[in-house]
C-alpha cells in the first residue's frame, strides 16, 4: 500500500496526522452498549445535570481513549501497530463537542528487532482546553532494500 509509512519516513519532531471527532448522544449510547456501561452520567441528562454537576451528559472517557488509539492506527496501518498508550483523562468532554488530537514524534529507536517510535498527543476541545495528555509507542515496518524486489 502506498499510504504506508515507516520507519525511516519519520524523524523526530514530525508531527502525527491530526484526528478529530464530535461524539453524538446516539453514538455514546452505542459505545456504552458495547462495553457495558450503565453509569447514568453517559445517558441520563438530568442526573448527570441535576446530580452531578455537568453541563450535559458525558463523553465516555475509554471513547475518548478510543479516538486517540485510532489516530494512531490510522497513521500506522496497514502493516505499524500501536505497542503502548500511556494516558491520564483530566476534563470532561460533552456530545457535540469536537475532539482534536495532535502528536509529535519525540524519539525513535530499534529494539528487540523492532522499529519503535515514540509519539506525545494530545486531546483538546474548544480554545485548547486540555483534556487528555498522552505518550504511545508503535511499530512501524523498514522499506524493503532497493532491489529486492519486495
Amino acid at each position: 500500500m502506498s499510504d504506508q509509512v515507516h520507519f525511516e519516513d519519520v524523524t523526530v519532531g514530525d508531527a502525527v496526522p491530526a484526528g478529530t471527532e464530535t461524539p453524538s448522544q446516539l453514538q455514546m449510547f452505542f459505545f456504552s452498549a458495547a462495553t457495558y456501561n450503565g453509569h447514568r452520567i453517559h445517558y441520563d441528562h438530568p442526573f448527570a445535570v441535576g446530580v452531578e454537576g455537568h453541563p450535559d451528559v458525558v463523553v465516555q472517557g475509554p471513547l475518548q481513549v478510543a479516538v486517540i488509539a485510532r489516530t494512531l492506527t490510522d497513521w500506522v496501518s496497514p502493516d505499524g501497530r500501536l505497542v503502548s498508550l500511556s494516558l491520564q483523562n483530566r476534563a470532561s468532554a460533552y456530545p457535540g463537542e469536537e475532539l482534536r488530537i495532535q502528536g509529535t514524534v519525540v524519539a525513535k529507536r530499534e529494539e528487540d528487532g523492532r522499529c519503535l517510535v515514540d509519539v506525545e498527543l494530545t486531546e483538546e476541545k474548544g480554545e485548547g482546553v486540555l483534556l487528555i495528555p498522552a505518550t504511545a509507542t508503535v511499530s512501524l515496518p523498514r522499506r524493503a532494500p532497493v532491489g529486492t524486489g519486495a
